[in-house]
């Protein structure tokens, strides 16, 4: 059990983040002094959403430049905190090496924060935003789960640099913070394992993330003939920003926490959409059949390869997420809320347009 004094500065990696923005507020409404790490604190318009936050609320927020790949670049951020959020890390598909941009800047970032945390005497607790993605590969692992059901207990098995290389990143980043975390024994090490994060992000405009593409192409047209029921977890990005919060300070948090509120699919995230934006957006009304995906599938998006749509689609998913709620109190935000959050942010950025 780990008490964190909430006068000492925090550091979080990657604040400009899509869920370390949420976080960043939440640490700051709560009056604590946020040490953000960023590629280049010059970039002002980059940090304008968060200082626009930092001026309403009781906590300060001071910058630090650090590159993820740079062993000790967070040094200096880290002097001083007790708690450390470690939430950098590349989330994309659009790679041509996923060894160089995927797996090597999540596992060095990784090590390079924990090794630093090793020779910073100040730090107690470190948590680290890892992924369900660690935890399984496809929805066809959850049969081989008793009951159907995948908890914590569960590590990512199958993905490699040819299938699935972003899951494979996070899965070998989380287990290298594992085996660091157990050589030593001054900080404790937390895990939060969040689903498919969508919802608004705090800056519409600079946010690249791939669930921002995954909520345009919804918005766009894209899957104006139907939505496919690809089974996947789906999580509010405000309630990852409070898990990580409630994982710094609730003391007795311990190990890994599945993150995600929804076991869903496409189909029936489109139909959340449907409710408020039917006669607004060209979305649409049905189901795609699994045959005409695995033609179309390739076509309208290179993730969706005939293995990913033969594994993914029609195939029921489970995640527990019993633990997170037992031991922190976490509840989850309805799935409408979250899905048409999000879009309205797309829309009001003129990202998404309506008809």
């Amino acid at each position: 059990m780990t008490n964190i004094d909430t006068t000492k500065p925090v550091l979080v990696t990657g604040a400009t983040g899509y869920v370390a923005g949420w976080l960043v507020k939440k640490l700051l409404e709560e009056g604590c002094t946020v040490h953000a790490a960023v590629r280049n604190p010059d970039k002002k318009e980059k940090l304008a959403h968060l200082d626009a936050v930092a001026a309403k609320a009781p906590g300060t927020i001071k910058y630090f430049k650090a590159d993820l790949l740079t062993p000790g670049a967070y040094k200096e951020a880290m002097e001083g905190c007790e708690l450390v959020y470690h939430t950098a890390s590349p989330f994309t598909y659009d790679i041509k090496d996923p060894q160089k941009e995927l797996v090597e800047p999540a596992v060095q970032g990784t090590t390079n924060v924990l090794e630093t945390a090793n020779v910073v005497p100040s730090v107690k607790k470190v948590v680290v935003t890892s992924s369900c993605v660690s935890i399984y590969n496809d929805a066809t692992d959850a049969k081989d789960a008793p009951g159907g059901v995948l908890n914590e207990d569960f590590w990512n098995n199958s993905a490699s640099l040819d299938y699935q290389p972003y899951s494979l990143s996070k899965t070998l980043a989380e287990k290298k913070a594992w085996e660091i975390a157990k050589n030593q024994d001054r900080w404790e090490l937390v895990t939060i394992n969040p689903s498919f994060v969508l919802g608004p992000p705090l800056n519409p405009t600079s946010n690249s993330s791939e669930s921002m593409n995954i909520l345009k192409q919804m918005g766009d047209g894209t899957y104006k003939s139907g939505f496919p029921k690809l089974s996947v977890g789906m999580v509010d990005v405000r309630d990852v920003a409070e898990a990580h919060y409630k994982a710094g300070f609730v003391p007795q948090a311990k190990g890994r926490y599945i993150t995600s509120g929804h076991n869903t699919d496409f189909y029936e995230m489109g139909m959340a959409l449907r409710e408020k934006y039917g006669d607004q957006l060209p979305l649409g009304k049905g189901a795609v059949p699994k045959w005409l995906l695995m033609i179309m599938g390739p076509f309208i998006d290179k993730k969706l390869s005939r293995r990913f749509i033969k594994n993914n689609m029609n195939v029921p998913l489970k995640l527990d997420n019993s633990k997170i709620k037992k031991d922190l109190g976490m509840t989850f935000r309805p799935m409408a809320q979250t899905m048409q959050d999000g879009m309205q942010a797309l829309i009001e950025e003129g990202i998404v347009k309506t008809k």
